[in-house]
């Protein structure tokens, strides 16, 4: 490894840095186990979308570490100063392009080639909008090295004809240009199109077995075909009938039918009867065709009288089933034909004009045209290359401090590619927000993370565009986080979305959160078994005068006196004093002074096992599984330790300098004074018998007089009355007081 690479801490790992274009042009030196991602989605990430394409060069809508490699390699290539990608500009300078090699030489002849397009040949530097309107580019010419002809490339009159007539007849592509046009696959297809139904007609023409009546055959099939069903199904009944007399009424339609159809109103035409037999049947009768003709064929006979049976017949007005056996006999030949149609997308045209195209040079002329056009295949591509250049100039960076490190999301800088925008809820701002396409499937791994996840669906109502995020929680409490609550999430844009939690993943959001959450346990217990007995009472209640307003009026049960409650009474009294007496007995081992120490203790043996098991959530919690189940491939353990977590989520301040109007809130509900008075009591007393030193108090609530002072208990038995003399000695009257000498005056 030649090249010297800089590394950073942050998020509990070693990250590179890339500070330079050299940084960047070594990616392929840089071991990819330091890498902090491997593979990320081209969809769903705040990025420039096409430049992702281009990267992703085996189209799998994912792009790999190979693959940023051979983009960074690429583009540092053709920049003079590698650097500049590091620091890009609002457009690529031309001056910037490395001209030294061949590739870079036809890509700046060919940004300049685009800016001639475009007016502006005297421009410094391309912009990305310069680029990507391909239409305009090259709408002043009509070879763009797309194989891709319009009907203008076609020149003289004739040639533009042919073209629209392949755009009929096989439909566009659409030219660089943004212009309908032909390749060379629909025209070889067009042109094959007319030979083959050129031969096919030439077929006919060959043999006057297949077109009897010449070019009049078409019109007399057509005829032939439209009537044959029925003169078909009228000899067939006129078989029956002289198979069998009995048949004669059935074939004839019985009356049911005619009464049915004379119910209502007949046309002209009779239509209604079409499906009735073509004539009156009669067995061995010929069919007439001038004469009782089932009225919704008579037009139909007519046309086949004209067409057919007289130009091949003679004048006839009866058909009898050997003539039209022979009619029949004498189109068998051109069914076949007809069969074995070719060239059928090109009828449209009729055979003269078909064969009017074969005899013209057009085939010739657009083959060139095409060819033409394919010639400038290689600086069309070219100028492609200069879209790719200039979003690699505009985006590569920004990728690669989002892909190879973390270095936007843990410098906090600006919002990295994952970061979808900001949810507000709860007095809440939360950074940490990424979309998601299935809650429940990125729930499953997302919750390995360790952090507290909210998801969302989230919804514009005017516009109807929707989108579901996973926020993280990281500072603050969830008292009031719950699926249903609303909020309002602002993309990355400044759009604003309604948002309503779906779903939680409930996990520590902060030490604080954990230290009471013991004591909240507590309070929702007491309150959900004072609410049960509440209602267990209430229901007893209604049950009682449910009852007693059913049962037949009596008098009164006289009530008798149980000694017993008396007894529970005493025994409920005897157990809360005792209790109340065993605090004070233990309170008692202690000075005044160490009492809230042991308050201190207390609460804390009681906090300290959430605390610590939340320590250690909250030090375990990882980025990785949540961008994981968004399709990274995150290649190493990115921690959110408690200081990132705070600045990921913040909660509302006022800001500086503010005041507050306490008196305006008239509905203000105000507190009780009495919790106030005890602990300002407390406090005095507390503070006197630490500075004092005495025990004063605390020994005659609790008896710890063992655990005073020689002098303490001196000066003890002289303030309390009754405990001895003055000037000399003082007796302690007190049960198992000890007697002390006092100098007089103390």
């Amino acid at each position: 490894m030649s090249h010297k690479w800089k590394f950073f801490r942050a998020g509990g790992f070693d990250q590179v840095k890339l500070e330079t274009g050299a940084d960047l042009a070594s990616l392929g030196e840089l071991d990819q186990k330091l890498w902090v991602a491997l593979a990320c989605p081209t969809t769903g990430l705040e990025f420039d979308a096409r430049t992702l394409q281009l990267i992703d060069t085996d189209k799998d809508g994912r792009v790999r570490a190979s693959e940023v490699i051979a983009a960074a390699q690429w583009a540092t290539s053709l920049l003079k100063n590698p650097d500049d990608l590091v620091h890009p500009g609002a457009a690529l300078p031309l001056a910037a392009i490395n001209d030294a090699t061949l590739e870079g030489k036809q890509i700046l002849a060919s940004a300049r080639q685009t800016l001639i397009h475009l007016g502006k040949e005297n421009a410094p530097a391309i912009a990305l909008e310069d680029t990507t309107d391909t239409a305009k580019i090259f709408a002043a010419t009509y070879f763009n090295g797309d194989g891709i002809i319009p009907v203008d490339a076609g020149g003289d009159d004739a040639t533009k004809a042919v073209i629209t007539d392949i755009l009929t007849a096989f439909g566009a592509e659409t030219d660089r240009s943004g212009k309908p046009g032909i390749n060379q696959a629909k025209a070889d297809l067009f042109f094959a199109e007319l030979k083959a139904y050129s031969d096919w007609w030439l077929a006919a023409e060959a043999d006057p077995l297949i077109l009897p009546l010449g070019e009049a055959t078409t019109a007399a099939v057509t005829a032939f075909r439209t009537i044959k069903p029925k003169i078909d199904d009228y000899f067939a009944r006129c078989r029956l009938a002289a198979f069998d007399p009995r048949a004669l009424n059935a074939v004839n339609r019985a009356e049911s039918d005619y009464l049915a159809l004379c119910q209502k109103d007949l046309s002209a035409g009779a239509t209604e009867m079409a499906g009735f037999p073509l004539a009156q049947i009669v067995a061995g009768k010929p069919l007439s065709l001038v004469e009782a003709v089932n009225p919704a064929w008579a037009a139909a006979v007519a046309t086949f009288q004209t067409t057919v049976v007289k130009p091949l017949l003679g004048d006839l007005t009866n058909l009898t089933e050997a003539d039209w056996a022979a009619l029949t006999a004498r189109f068998a030949a051109y069914e076949t034909w007809f069969a074995a149609k070719a060239g059928a997308k090109v009828e449209s045209l009729g055979l003269p004009r078909v064969r009017a195209i074969l005899a013209s040079p057009a085939q010739a002329t657009i083959t060139a045209l095409i060819a033409k056009d394919q010639a400038l295949e290689t600086e069309a591509i070219t100028i492609a290359s200069v879209e790719k250049l200039v979003r690699y100039y505009l985006h590569l960076y920004k990728l690669c401090v989002n892909f190879v490190s973390l270095k936007n999301f843990y410098s906090r800088t600006e919002p990295a590619i994952f970061q979808a925008g900001t949810l507000f809820l709860d007095q809440r701002s939360c950074d940490l927000c990424l979309t998601v396409d299935d809650a429940g499937k990125h729930s499953v791994m997302a919750g390995l993370a360790g952090a507290y996840l909210a998801y969302c669906d989230c919804v514009r109502k005017a516009t109807g565009e929707k989108l579901s995020i996973v926020a993280v929680f990281s500072q603050g409490d969830d008292d009031n986080l719950m699926v249903g609550r609303n909020g309002i999430f602002y993309d990355r844009k400044g759009r604003d979305f309604d948002a309503t939690i779906t779903k939680i993943i409930a996990n520590p959001i902060s030490l604080r959160q954990a230290f009471w959450s013991p004591y909240k346990k507590l309070v929702r217990f007491i309150e959900e078994q004072v609410a049960k007995r509440a209602s267990d009472a209430e229901a007893n209640v209604n049950t009682t005068l449910t009852t007693t307003a059913a049962a037949p009026t009596t008098a009164p049960a006289k009530l008798k006196f149980d000694p017993s409650v008396i007894a529970l009474i005493s025994v409920a009294l005897g157990s809360l004093s005792a209790a109340v007496a065993g605090v004070l007995v233990f309170m008692g081992n202690f000075a005044a002074w160490q009492i809230p120490f042991v308050f201190g203790g207390i609460l804390l043996a009681i906090s300290t096992p959430s605390l610590i098991l939340a320590y250690i959530k909250l030090r375990k919690r990882n980025l990785g599984p949540i961008l994981d189940a968004n399709g990274w491939a995150l290649n190493a353990k990115a921690k959110i330790n408690v200081p990132l977590g705070t600045s990921l989520t913040s909660i509302a301040k006022l800001p500086p300098g503010s005041t507050v109007d306490v008196a305006g809130d008239k509905f203000a509900q105000h507190s009780a004074r009495w919790p106030k008075f005890a602990v300002t009591a407390f406090l005095i007393w507390w503070l006197y018998a630490f500075v004092d030193g005495t025990g004063l108090m605390w020994s005659l609530s609790g008896g710890a007089y063992g655990h005073v002072t020689q002098d303490q208990k001196d000066r003890l038995a002289l303030k309390l009355p009754g405990m001895g003399g003055t000037g000399g000695s003082a007796t302690n009257a007190l049960p198992g007081a000890v007697t002390t000498n006092a100098p007089a005056g103390k």
